[in-house]
């Protein structure tokens, strides 16, 4: 059985958590595995009718039957991973298979104290951080200061990291930022709170996916974030402080590049990117209001109103060649029901050169202007069709563009919110 990736291929929000469930009904998964990122990623769901938003936990925790695994290569907010846990249970969610690895860091609450000062202190530079201190946390990991969720079993140990973390910190908060110092023993308490609760769900989890994978078992890593926001290979510094590609899988989760079979993006119909940084689609007219609108473009997580712009096929391509991709799995392709021209950006014209690949250096891509083609719309509500053929011509040839142009095959099509709007374009 295979070893299946799901990740972003734009800048987010692009609708993993549907993929991801939809792949989920038509498949076996044993195991759904978060690999990056933290809470402030959001994933929505609609099963039945009802609308679910996932952010630190993978989505599998609606999959009956899947351990949901919450890898090494996330960080972790406990009291953001009990909050969701509790809601999803008010709602009668069974969440009672759910692994964190002994190896994932931990967010603490000084890191979201940093976070935040970090970008007002920033002011007109600041980046668009969530604020929930997913950068700082990553940032004492590569540092060597981090806390990993092993390390709250033992309290002298704890105490020891805590205190290394915050020795630096506590300076800057104080002489920088004019904020007052984190008390350490504060800061163990509140950890250690946790720690009945959390102890039964910690595994080596590494060895329980490779096991798992020698057994023939089905596992779905479900990326964070997206391929553009990658903090090698997107548009750095606005990005995530993690490697949501494909290879990021593999040491998020530790398992070897070897055991991965399939590897799919999901892609809007149009695009989006929520907080700062270069977007050449990006609309500021009719198009972007209605776009937004239509495709009800606010973040799961932040609640922050998404920047809208045409499908861009110079990042599609580009995240089909970094990632590797076997498939697109394109979504909301429903949004775009009205329009009767649909523009799609095919290249980038910078200082009166046509580029057909990304750019090499950011100040390029600041200048990047997209370069158009136009295809005509269908003007008729897709959100029923079923199957490929059951959409209209012209949508059938906007997707057959798509395809050709982004460099991957997309094997299906999102029309809808729902479990049941998707159409499969190719067999799995």
């Amino acid at each position: 059985m295979p070893a299946i990736v799901i990740l972003g291929a734009q800048w987010g929000d692009e609708g993993k958590g549907k993929a991801t469930d939809q792949l989920a009904t038509t498949e076996t998964i044993d195991y759904v595995v978060r690999t990056s990122g933290g809470h402030n990623a959001g994933h929505t769901i609609v099963v039945n009718g009802e609308k679910f938003a996932t952010h630190l936990l993978p989505s599998g925790i609606l999959t009956p039957g899947a351990t949901s695994v919450i890898a090494n290569g996330v960080v972790v907010s406990p009291d953001a991973l009990f909050r969701e846990l509790d809601a999803l249970l008010e709602r009668g969610v069974d969440v009672a298979d759910l692994v964190v690895s002994a190896n994932a860091h931990v967010i603490a609450s000084y890191h979201s104290t940093i976070d935040k000062v970090a970008e007002r202190f920033l002011g007109a530079s600041k980046l668009g951080t969530t604020g929930r201190g997913i950068g700082p946390a990553y940032a004492d990991k590569i540092n060597r200061v981090g806390i990993r969720i092993a390390d709250l079993f033992d309290e002298g140990i704890l105490r020891q990291k805590v205190e290394a973390s915050l020795d630096l910190k506590n300076h800057l908060l104080a002489k920088v930022y004019n904020r007052r110092a984190i008390e350490v023993d504060a800061v163990v308490e509140e950890l250690l709170s946790y720690v009945d609760r959390l102890r039964p769900m910690v595994r080596d989890t590494s060895l329980l996916l490779n096991t798992a994978l020698d057994e023939g078992k089905t596992v779905l890593f479900e990326g964070a974030q997206a391929t553009m926001l990658d903090v090698d290979h997107g548009t750095y510094p606005f990005v995530t402080s993690s490697n949501p590609v494909a290879g990021g899988v593999c040491t998020g989760a530790g398992v070897g590049p070897t055991r991965i079979d399939r590897v799919i993006g999901v892609i809007k119909a149009y695009t989006t990117r929520v907080g700062s940084g270069p977007f050449p689609t990006e609309l500021f007219d009719e198009d972007g209001t209605n776009l937004q609108r239509i495709g009800g473009e606010i973040g799961v997580s932040t609640g922050r109103t998404r920047r809208c712009g045409w499908y861009d096929s110079v990042v599609a391509r580009y995240s089909s060649r970094v990632n590797g991709l076997t498939d697109y799995f394109l979504t909301k392709l429903d949004v775009l029901d009205s329009w009767e021209r649909i523009p799609v950006c095919v290249a980038y014209e910078i200082d009166g050169v046509r580029h057909d690949e990304m750019p090499m250096t950011q100040t390029e891509f600041h200048h990047a202007k997209p370069v158009y083609e136009y295809f005509d719309g269908w003007k008729t509500d897709i959100s029923g069709c079923r199957s490929f053929e059951d959409l209209p011509k012209n949508a059938q040839a906007y997707v057959q563009a798509l395809e050709e142009i982004s460099g991957t095959r997309i094997w299906g099509v999102g029309v809808g919110p729902g479990r049941e709007q998707t159409i499969e374009v190719h067999p799995a």
